[in-house]
């Protein structure tokens, strides 16, 4: 038995979806963005290259030295080694780190996403909390393995201060740097342009030191450039630094979270000003 047609201009009743509708959250966003960047392929590669360098250099490292030691290696350093696979994994998070945001600008995915979370300070939030979480899941694990390991191979026994700079600490460092490479994605909105950026970041206070080195006068800057360049801050958190004088303990994680929170005001700024 079918229900009769209501006559012309009788009143109908409502629709009600079956569906419950709410406002969207910003767990809603942060799920999309999960989706979205566990289904690129470049999330795969870059974060695969970086685990194999860390892991793989640090494990050469201390290959190397267990066959060349010729009695000056201090065992309760062993965790140090693992500066050289830091360094180079961090180019790997900062192309990551660009690549999260820039990706959807060259591809005019950002259109889709900004209609359909019209709220843009949403959106950044859930792809920074995103691409923090996992950068720092995968390089506290890929640290972790690769201490036990250098001690398994070199011995020695580090502190617990030790192993929480190198392990918490690194993870955290690189994954603070991957959000600093973020914030200059999302304000230049081109992915080769903020790479070049953050490479002259991490690499052009070493090469400006190069040229200053020989006046006298600028001195004073070059070391100071150098104590407080990107390698030599992750270096302190290994208990080395090129240079006396510069951060120590913990400080070099202070100075990457100011650098990125003043990033991360920018792209906010910048996000919400201009047309996507």
């Amino acid at each position: 038995m079918t229900s009769p047609y209501p006559p012309s201009g009788a009143p109908t009743a409502g629709y009600t979806s079956p569906i419950p509708v709410r406002p969207a959250r910003l767990a809603d966003a942060v799920a999309s963005e999960w989706t979205k960047i566990r289904s690129l392929r470049s999330t795969m590669w870059t974060l695969g290259t970086m685990v194999a360098v860390f892991f793989g250099i640090g494990t050469l490292v201390a290959l190397i030295v267990r066959a060349t030691d010729d009695g000056t290696f201090v065992e309760d350093e062993v965790l140090s080694l693992g500066f050289f696979g830091a360094v180079l994994s961090g180019i790997c998070v900062i192309t990551l780190g660009v690549l999260t945001i820039t990706s959807e600008y060259s591809t005019g995915m950002i259109r889709t996403t900004m209609t359909a979370c019209p709220s843009r300070a949403r959106i950044l939030t859930a792809k920074a909390i995103v691409y923090f979480v996992l950068v720092f899941a995968v390089t506290a694990v890929t640290t972790l393995l690769l201490g036990v390991v250098q001690v398994g191979i070199l011995g020695g026994e580090p502190d617990g201060g030790q192993w929480l700079r190198s392990t918490l600490g690194v993870s955290l460092y690189l994954a603070f740097l991957g959000l600093l490479a973020l914030g200059i994605g999302s304000m230049i909105r081109h992915s080769a342009g903020a790479i070049t950026v953050m490479f002259g970041v991490v690499l052009l206070p070493l090469v400006l030191t190069i040229f200053m080195i020989t006046f006298d006068a600028l001195r004073g800057l070059s070391e100071w450039l150098v104590k407080y360049s990107i390698p030599s801050q992750l270096g302190a958190l290994y208990d080395g630094s090129m240079m006396d004088g510069g951060p120590t303990g913990w400080e070099p994680l202070a100075i990457i979270v100011g650098l990125t929170a003043a990033a991360l005001a920018g792209a906010y700024a910048t996000l919400e000003s201009r047309d996507v």
